[in-house]
């Protein structure tokens, strides 16, 4: 997930644009499927009281495609910040699979990044030195604290979540020994259809020198996350359609 130079934009854009082409496809046909509806039992039965009992026609109950809204919480510090800017750029080519899109970042405080993906789709190079150079990200120290930054989001943009947002945590889970703030990302679950935390660090990790991560897992769902490809899987397979 690192990215840096010329040879790794261009590897960058090379993994995005299929692995987006794919997951729009895959959403699409999912939707489309979802739209079908469930069958109506009562009527049914009830038609089929027409035709001796026999349901020869079955009643759908349809269901008007809703699309998600889609929230992403991104650590941009150090070593987790080419993933955070993957995840990013994946996220603004599947813009239109969602009704809403928003992207935040932090490092110790936390900011709404969602223009700048939008202004940096034509230099996917410059696209981090631009966030962390445009948004407020840090206080009074440049380490990753993640209990201030997700108190800060949970205060400043609870009106980002709702019954329809999904929403994406990205990050390492690492606080540099702050607290971690275990009832801010309870408030954001508890407004969110659904949080997912991706993790780029392998389990093993988990819980070794200043990584939270055991306990924020016990909150939302944490998975590991350390490719493109298991990226492409998890996003395919997690949002709602």
């Amino acid at each position: 997930f690192l990215v840096g130079g010329r040879a790794a934009v261009d590897e960058l854009r090379r993994t995005v644009r299929p692995l987006a082409r794919k997951l729009a496809t895959r959403l699409a046909a999912r939707r489309r499927r979802a739209s079908r509806g469930e069958i109506d039992l009562r009527r049914t039965l009830r038609r089929s009281l027409s035709t001796g009992g026999v349901p020869v026609r079955p009643v759908l109950r349809r269901r008007p495609p809703r699309r998600p809204e889609l929230v992403l919480l991104c650590d941009v510090s150090g070593s987790v910040a080419g993933f955070a800017q993957f995840t990013m750029l994946l996220v603004q080519a599947l813009h239109d699979q969602f009704s809403r899109v928003r992207v935040f970042a932090f490092v110790n405080r936390v900011d709404e990044v969602t223009g700048l993906i939008a202004r940096g789709s034509a230099d996917p190079a410059g696209l981090g030195d631009r966030i962390l150079a445009e948004a407020e990200l840090t206080g009074w120290h440049g380490q990753s604290d993640y209990g201030t930054a997700l108190g800060e989001f949970a205060d400043r943009y609870a009106e980002a979540l709702g019954p329809r947002t999904v929403v994406f945590v990205l990050g390492d889970a690492r606080t540099n020994g702050s607290d971690p703030n275990l009832a801010a990302l309870k408030r954001i679950a508890d407004r969110a259809r659904r949080v997912h935390w991706l993790n780029p660090e392998q389990p093993s990790l988990w819980g070794t020198g200043d990584s939270v991560a055991p306990a924020y897992a016990d909150l939302v769902e944490m998975r590991p996350c350390r490719n493109a490809r298991q990226l492409g899987a998890l996003i395919g397979r997690l949002l709602p359609v």
